[in-house]
Formats: C-alpha cells, sequence, structure tokens
C-alpha cells in the first residue's frame, strides 16, 4: 500500500466523507488503485460501476460506523483516482485481474463483496479465480449473467458504438456524468456538490476515456468478450451456498427490470425492493447497510 500515492482531494469533496477514512493506493500490475477504507473488523469489498468512483459508498460507510466491519472501496481502473489504462485496455477480464490483484495485495482471507452495476460482474469474475475467498455477497441494480439469445441492446449502449458521435458526447461533452441525476429515483440525490464530485475526476479529456470503454464493455452481441466471462460470474453466484441479499432500485430506467433475472439464479436470496433510481447507495444506503450488517452477521456465524 502507498498511503502517500492517494491525491489530495478539495476541502468540498473531503467534508463529504465519512469521519476516519483512509485513503490510499495500491500497485496492482500494470496499474494502481485508490481505495477508501473506512473501519475496522470483517472485510467488505464495495465495488462501483460506470461513471462513479468510490465516493459513491460514503453513505454506506457512514451508516456502519462502528459496526465491527472493514469497509474497502476502490476506484475502478481509469475512474476516480486510480490510474488511466489504454481505452481498449478496460475488458471485464482486465478488470477483474486488477481487482483480483486488489484483493492478494491486502492479504484479504475471507469477503463480503458488494457490487453495483458494473462492479457486480467485475468483482464477481475476480472472486471466480479465487471462490474460497467469498464469504456472502450483496448485490445492487447489477447484471451478472450474460444475456438472453433474443436480447436487444439498450439506446444507451448503442449509442455507445456508434463511430465519432460516441466519442464527443462521452469525451468531450462528459457525458454520463452530467446527467445522472436523470436515472435516479429523486433527482435531487445527485445534484450540487455531490454531482460535481462525480465529474471532478473525469474533467479532463486524457482522463475520462473509461466511461465509454466501460459502455462498450456491455455486450451488443453474443460473439461480444464479455459474454464468457459473465456466464462465469452466473456459475460463481448459481453454485455459491453462503448468505447472499438483493437490494434493487425500482426506478432504475437502466437495470431495474434486471432483478427478475438475478432472483432466478439467486431464487432463495431475499430481497429488498426500493423506490431508488440506478445509483441506489445514494438514496437507500441504510437499507444498503442493513442487509450487509445480516450478511456480514452470517459469513461470520459459517467460520
Amino acid at each position: 500500500m502507498h498511503p502517500e500515492s492517494a491525491p489530495a482531494l478539495p476541502s468540498w469533496i473531503e467534508k463529504q466523507l465519512p469521519e476516519g477514512i483512509r485513503r490510499y493506493g495500491v500497485d496492482v500490475g500494470e496499474h494502481r488503485l485508490h481505495v477508501m477504507e473506512t473501519g475496522d473488523g470483517f472485510p467488505v469489498l464495495m465495488l462501483h460501476g460506470n461513471p462513479m468512483w468510490g465516493f459513491l459508498y460514503r453513505k454506506i460507510m457512514a451508516a456502519l460506523a462502528g459496526a465491527p466491519i472493514r469497509c474497502i472501496a476502490p476506484d475502478l481502473a481509469g475512474l476516480g483516482f486510480s490510474t488511466r489504462p489504454a481505452f481498449d485496455a478496460h475488458t471485464l477480464r482486465n478488470h477483474a485481474r486488477w481487482i483480483g490483484g486488489l484483493i492478494d495485495a491486502l492479504d484479504i482471507d475471507r469477503l463480503v463483496f458488494v457490487g453495483q452495476d458494473w462492479g457486480g460482474p467485475i468483482g464477481l469474475r475476480a472472486l471466480a479465480d479465487q471462490p474460497e475467498k467469498l464469504a456472502g455477497l450483496v448485490l445492487m441494480n447489477t447484471g451478472v449473467m450474460p444475456p438472453r439469445p433474443d436480447f436487444k441492446p439498450t439506446a444507451f449502449h448503442r449509442f455507445a458504438n456508434m463511430p465519432v458521435i460516441s466519442d464527443i458526447v462521452f469525451r468531450g461533452l462528459g457525458f454520463p456524468q452530467v446527467m445522472l441525476h436523470k436515472v435516479q429515483g429523486d433527482p435531487a440525490s445527485i445534484r450540487g456538490d455531490v454531482a460535481r464530485a462525480y465529474r471532478y475526476p473525469l474533467q479532463r479529456y486524457r482522463d475520462n476515456a473509461a466511461p465509454l470503454a466501460l459502455a462498450r464493455m456491455v455486450p451488443g452481441r453474443l460473439d461480444h468478450p464479455s459474454v464468457a466471462e459473465l456466464e462465469i460470474c452466473r456459475q460463481l453466484i448459481s453454485g455459491f451456498k453462503g448468505p447472499v441479499e438483493l437490494v434493487w432500485g425500482k426506478k432504475d430506467p437502466i437495470l431495474g427490470r434486471v432483478l427478475k433475472r438475478v432472483r432466478e439464479i439467486l431464487p432463495d436470496a431475499p430481497v429488498t425492493e426500493t423506490g431508488a433510481g440506478h445509483f441506489l447507495q445514494e438514496e437507500v444506503p441504510d437499507q444498503i447497510a442493513g442487509a450487509l450488517r445480516r450478511v456480514v452477521e452470517e459469513a461470520e456465524r459459517s467460520r
């Protein structure tokens, strides 16, 4: 770990973070991931998706203050304050390899995994290479399986694969981070300094390749490279015997309806359905923290 590699943050971001937060960098091969931690106890790895960073989990960290839980929230490579891969290096397999490197570097034997959006399959694919470390699971508004044979890509993902214009809009105009409030149940949940904090690490053209690259990681066809990796994720969770809970934002226009498919794989998992949107960590942190407490307690009992 390299505490000195954690960049200084503006005071308006710092004041939004929970007390006692620890920030550091971890080398994971060719990249360095920026990590935020709070608490001590059972390790919980929290992964965000596109185009966010670990800041997304700050309210959950605050809600778990005092619990015997070590919250670990890295920034995915290319996002937040982690280093920037080349555009073509953004693959599900590579992101999983980098997160696997983080788990190894932190010398974690067992953990509870929390994943939302791309964080879900990235973390699961990493843990598929070391499944003995997965002690519990909380999934939120994420796709963790291959698409059905008759699927149709969303308008968002079709647009992301349009040459030239998608590059202009994503990289030149800061999309989708300038529109995050549009996918929320309560648009006011991402406004002001909160919205500004998500835009801040991606201000410069040279730094904001990841949002478009991650959008293109979503399968648009059945021979897309992500499909085989998503099948590995599906196999991992369908065979998992530990504690699992689902927390879902039903007003999410992107992945709200995916809950039905996830429940087909995890039919026995308790589900907390909420009126939140896509980035439900901003809207229902207490419900997420509650699910996490229950899963950690059960994982502890099964040691």
